[in-house]
């Protein structure tokens, strides 16, 4: 009797352990992101290890094989942060190419954005994570955003907003003293929304048409050899967005042209947050004025500085983008979102690139 319940016990023993091996490895493969919606309604987890996006340590961002790790050409500045950007597709299906806008990715896809910086130990410290994903209920984009614990052990949901102090590295390795701010999810509304309508900014074929540092296939090709694009023509054929770090291989005007379409064009485009000012920013604009050249703001106010033209050619002390840029005022500052350092950098561009305009 006590041989029949021991063997009893071990073949029990056994199951458990191959239900818990089946469940662990369900659960770190990432394909649970393939079932987070639920009644075909997409529910956000509390937890962004509840997503299984990640496997081993959360904070490493070591992607599952259904995760797919991306960079943009030109990526939108946010105080010094790294920026860690992901795609999760559902299982059998792809993205579909688009000449302009963002692609045309398939309903339930979740893009993933996290947010690190450099502190003063050279540690990599994450803030927030964001999730950008297209509900299969109606077809609409969802953003929420989860905030990073102090022990770096994970994110939750994070509805409100935050602020959070710091001390970060620059890319120099100055230190700078700031507060974080880490925005509620309808300050995200105001960046994606596009005639009233949530859409992702980044993943545009232009801004993704490079290839990356260290690697030697272009990345929209990669896209397309894993099955993950669609319609994709030949590259020669695709527009490529400048990387404005780049004078090897672009003007000073492309790469101060990118970092604008980047960093204000979501805002300053038609059905853009900012449509009403007149000033559009895109890469594509060819029209000086709309541009801002020799433009009188219409709705500045206060924060124009008591300068009277956006960009004065040749003259960028006179000019209010530079001169808004270059501030971390409220009311002042632009992009008066996702900033609370000035981009020396970025700033220096844009005023090199206004300083050799030639007068109009």
């Amino acid at each position: 009797m006590h041989k029949i319940y021991s063997l009893m016990l071990l073949i029990f023993m056994g199951i458990a352990i191959a239900v818990v091996a089946i469940q662990s490895c369900t659960s770190q493969s990432g394909q649970q992101a393939n079932a987070i919606a639920s009644n075909g309604t997409f529910q956000f987890k509390e937890k962004l290890s509840d997503y299984g996006f990640f496997k081993n340590k959360l904070n490493a961002l070591e992607p599952q094989e259904t995760v797919v790790r991306y960079q943009l050409s030109t990526p939108l500045f946010t105080d010094y942060s790294i920026k860690d950007r992901f795609v999760f597709l559902p299982r059998g299906s792809s993205a579909k190419y688009t000449d302009t806008g963002v692609l045309d990715f398939p309903d339930s896809t979740i893009i993933i954005k996290n947010f690190a910086y450099t502190n003063t130990d050279h540690r990599k410290i994450m803030i927030e994570t964001r999730l950008l994903v297209k509900d299969p209920a109606d077809k609409k984009w969802k953003v929420m955003d989860y905030l990073w614990n102090a022990a770096q052990t994970d994110a939750v949901k994070h509805i409100t907003g935050a602020q959070v102090p710091i001390t970060l590295l620059d890319d120099e390795g100055n230190p700078i003293s700031t507060t974080y701010q880490v925005p509620n999810t309808n300050d995200c509304k105001r960046c994606h929304i596009n005639n009233d309508v949530l859409t992702p900014i980044g993943p545009k074929a232009r801004n993704l048409n490079f290839t990356i540092n260290g690697q030697t296939d272009n990345q929209l090709a990669q896209w397309a050899s894993k099955g993950m694009l669609s319609g994709l023509p030949a590259l020669s054929e695709v527009q490529q967005l400048p990387n404005w770090k780049d004078d090897n291989h672009f003007s000073l005007e492309q790469r101060a042209r990118a970092y604008l379409d980047v960093n204000c064009a979501h805002c300053h485009i038609k059905g853009g947050d900012a449509y009403n000012t007149g000033l559009f920013l895109e890469y594509q604009q060819t029209d000086a004025y709309k541009l801002g050249v020799m433009k009188v703001p219409v709705s500045a106010g206060g924060g124009a500085g008591g300068l009277n033209y956006d960009i004065v050619p040749g003259d960028a002390a006179h000019s209010i983008i530079a001169y808004r840029m270059n501030s971390t005022e409220t009311g002042t500052a632009m992009p008066e979102l996702a900033r609370t350092v000035i981009h020396k950098e970025g700033v220096k561009l844009i005023t090199d690139w206004i300083s050799q305009m030639k007068n109009r």
